[in-house]
C-alpha cells in the first residue's frame, strides 16, 4: 500500500509516505516554508496543512495524489470532549475539531486529484506510538509509552506491541499533563511555549532541585500506571522571568526541580508499565520523550534492558507513524527506519549549478572530509551540508554546524554565531567505536536523545561539549552509515589526537534547521562561519568576500585532499 501520513493539527505539521511498509521520506513542512515549527498551536492554525512537504513525499516517490492507497491524519475527532468537560482553558478549542473534521476536504484541495474517501482518521497517541514501535529496530514485541501535552482527550498512552498488532493498555485523561505542566513552567520562564522546552531542561542543570517537595503536591504518579499533574502554582514557586531579563537561580532551580519530578514520574510509569508486559525493549515517543536527561534515567534506572527513542518523538512523527499503523493494519510488515536522514537531497550536479548561479567561489577537493577535518583542527567553524536532512529536531550529521571540541571559548563561540543563550550546550559526535572511551551512558545513541557522563580524564581534553554537570549529549556515528562523517572525524583525530567533533543544527535562533541550498548559503552568508561544505564543494569565507573570483565545478581541484582555491 501507498499510505501518506500528515500531522497538521496542533504543531510541527509534517508527511511522511510508506510504501509496502517501508518509510520512504518524511519531512516537515517548516524546511519548506522557513516557519519555526510550521505554525503557532493555536486553534485559528489548526486548518494549514504541510502541503510542501506532502507534495515533496509523493514527488520523491514519482506518485500522484490519486496513486494513493490512504492517508493518515494523524487525530481522531470523534474521540475529542469539549475543551471545558476535559477541564482546559481553551475556549476556540471547538474550532480546531471543525477543522480536524473537514481535514479530508482541505487535503483534497492542498493536493489536487486526492480522494478525500481515503482520508483515514488516526487517533493522535496512537499514531505517536506506532512511530516508536514500529520504526524500532528488534521491536516485533515492544512496550511503548507515550506522553506530551494532549491528544484528543488524554496526554499519555502505555502499549504494546505484538508483531504487527499495537494495544493500548493505559491513558491518562486530561487536563492531567506532564507535556502542559512543562510548558507551562516554559511560559513562566519567559520562553516560548511549545517550542522552548529544551530550553528549560538546559536550564536544570545550572540549578538545585530544592522547590521538589512542593512541586510533588502537584504532579505525582498515582500507582496504576497514571499521574496527577495539573494546578501548579509556578508563581508562589519564583517569580517570573520576562523574554529578555535575565535569569536567576532561583529560574535556574525550579526549572531543576520540574526536571526531576518529570522524571520520578516517568520512571513509575515505565515501572509500571514493565510489571504488565516483562519486555526487554521500551519505545518512547511524543514531545516529552525529546527531554534526553528523562530519557537517560529511564535507561539507567528502569526496568526495561533497552531503550529507543523515535528521533521525530514530537508531533511531526505522527505523520510517520500514522502511515505505519494502516500499514501494519492492512497486514504489511514495517520496516525499521535505518536513519533520520528521510528529506531532501541533491546530486553533486545540481549542488553545483546552485553554486554557479549564486557566483560563489568555491573548490572541489579530493576528499571533503578531509578538507573539513582540517579547517577544524585549525580551529575554524564549518557549515556542513550533506545528504538528505534530517527528519526531527536534531541535526544528526546532514546539516551540521561543526567545531574543535578541545577549545573551551567553542561553545560561547558557537551560541554567538546561533544567537543562543550561553547557558545552552552543545553536543559531542564521536565514532561509535569509540564512544565508550569516553562517555559513559546508552550506546550506541545516533540520535542525539540521551545524555552521557563524560570520562573525568576527557573533561578537559573536549571542555566545549562538557555541560555544566558534566554530561554531554552525544551522537554516535557508524561507518556503514555515515561514510563521510566517519572518514572526516578518524581524519579530525589524526590530526588532533581528540575522535570528538562538535556538532549543532545548521541554523540561527528562531529560524528552523537548513535544508536546501539556498538556506545554507544564505545562512554562511549571514554567519561567522569558515567554511561551507556543501556536498563535495568547499566555499570559504575570505574567498566569498573577496572580488574577482570564479567557481570551479570540476575537476579534483588540488592534491592532498584539501584542494586550492581556484582564482
Amino acid at each position: 500500500m501507498r499510505i501518506l501520513g500528515i500531522n497538521a493539527l496542533f504543531h510541527d505539521p509534517a508527511a511522511a509516505l510508506v510504501i509496502d511498509g517501508r518509510t520512504v521520506a518524511a519531512a516537515e513542512e517548516e524546511r519548506f516554508s522557513r516557519r519555526k515549527h510550521g505554525k503557532r498551536p493555536l486553534p485559528f492554525s489548526a486548518w494549514e496543512l504541510p502541503e510542501q512537504a506532502a507534495a515533496w513525499c509523493l514527488k520523491r516517490a514519482g506518485l500522484r495524489p490519486q496513486d494513493l492507497d490512504a492517508v493518515a491524519y494523524s487525530f481522531d475527532p470523534a474521540l475529542a470532549r469539549p475543551a471545558d468537560a476535559m477541564g482546559l482553558d481553551d475556549p476556540w478549542d471547538h474550532l480546531r475539531l471543525t477543522y480536524a473534521r473537514e481535514a479530508p476536504n482541505f487535503l483534497r484541495t492542498a493536493l489536487p486529484g486526492l480522494d478525500p474517501e481515503t482520508v483515514r482518521f488516526v487517533p493522535h497517541h496512537m499514531a505517536h506510538a506506532a512511530s516508536g514501535a514500529y520504526a524500532a529496530p528488534d521491536a516485533d514485541s515492544c512496550s511503548v509509552l507515550v506522553l506530551d501535552g494532549r491528544g484528543e482527550r488524554a496526554s499519555h498512552l502505555a502499549a504494546r506491541r505484538t508483531g504487527g498488532r499495537l494495544a493500548p493498555l493505559r491513558a491518562q485523561d486530561l487536563p492531567h499533563s506532564l507535556g502542559l505542566v512543562y510548558e507551562e513552567l516554559t511560559e513562566h520562564l519567559g520562553f516560548l511555549r511549545s517550542s522552548d522546552e529544551f530550553k528549560v531542561m538546559a536550564l536544570a542543570s545550572h540549578g538545585t532541585p530544592r522547590m521538589l517537595p512542593e512541586l510533588r503536591r502537584y504532579v505525582y504518579p498515582t500507582g496504576d500506571g497514571g499521574f496527577h499533574a495539573a494546578g501548579v502554582p509556578w508563581a508562589e514557586l519564583c517569580a517570573p522571568r520576562g523574554p529578555d531579563e535575565p535569569w536567576t537561580q532561583d529560574h535556574a532551580d525550579v526549572a531543576a526541580s520540574a526536571q526531576a519530578v518529570l522524571e520520578e514520574t516517568l520512571l513509575d510509569l515505565v515501572r509500571w508499565l514493565h510489571g504488565r508486559t516483562h519486555d526487554s525493549l521500551l519505545t518512547l515517543a511524543g514531545g516529552v520523550a525529546l527531554n534526553c536527561v528523562a530519557n537517560s534515567r529511564i535507561a539507567r534506572e528502569g526496568p526495561f534492558s533497552r531503550v529507543w527513542v523515535q528521533p521525530a518523538a514530537g508531533d511531526a512523527g505522527t505523520a510517520l507513524g500514522g502511515a505505519l499503523l494502516l500499514s501494519a493494519g492492512a497486514g504489511e510488515a514495517p520496516e525499521p527506519m535505518t536513519g533520520a536522514d528521510l528529506g531532501r537531497d541533491w546530486s553533486d550536479a545540481e549542488l553545483g549549478a546552485w553554486l554557479k548561479t549564486a557566483a560563489v567561489p568555491c573548490e572541489k577537493p579530493q576528499d571533503i572530509a578531509v578538507t573539513v577535518a582540517r579547517t577544524l583542527a585549525g580551529n575554524g567553524i564549518v557549515a556542513w551540508f550533506q545528504g538528505r536532512s534530517e527528519y526531527g529536531p536534531r541535526a544528526l550529521g546532514h546539516r551540521s554546524l561543526l567545531a574543535h571540541p578541545g577549545h573551551a571559548g567553542n561553545l560561547e563561540r558557537l551560541n554567538d554565531v546561533k544567537g543562543r543563550e550561553q547557558f545552552r550546550p552543545v553536543a559531542p559526535m564521536v565514532l561509535a567505536d569509540r564512544a565508550a572511551d569516553i562517555f559513559d551512558g546508552p550506546l550506541p545513541s545516533p540520535y542525539m536523545l540521551f545524555v552521557h557522563g563524560v570520562a573525568p580524564a576527557w573533561r578537559d581534553r573536549v571542555p566545549a561539549v562538557v555541560h555544566v554537570d558534566g554530561t554531554a549529549r552525544i551522537q554516535t556515528v557508524d561507518p556503514a552509515r555515515e561514510p563521510l562523517l566517519a572518514r572526516m572525524l578518524r581524519e579530525f583525530e589524526r590530526l588532533t589526537g581528540l575522535p570528538v567533533v562538535v556538532n549543532t543544527s545548521l541554523n540561527t535562533a528562531g529560524r528552523p534547521m537548513v535544508d536546501d541550498p539556498r538556506d545554507a548559503l544564505e545562512c554562511f552568508g549571514s554567519s561567522p562561519v569558515d567554511l561551507l561544505a556543501i556536498g563535495p564543494y568547499a566555499v570559504r569565507r575570505g574567498a566569498l568576500f573577496r572580488t574577482g573570483d570564479t567557481a570551479d565545478f570540476g575537476g579534483s581541484g588540488g592534491s592532498g585532499g584539501s584542494g586550492e582555491e581556484v582564482p
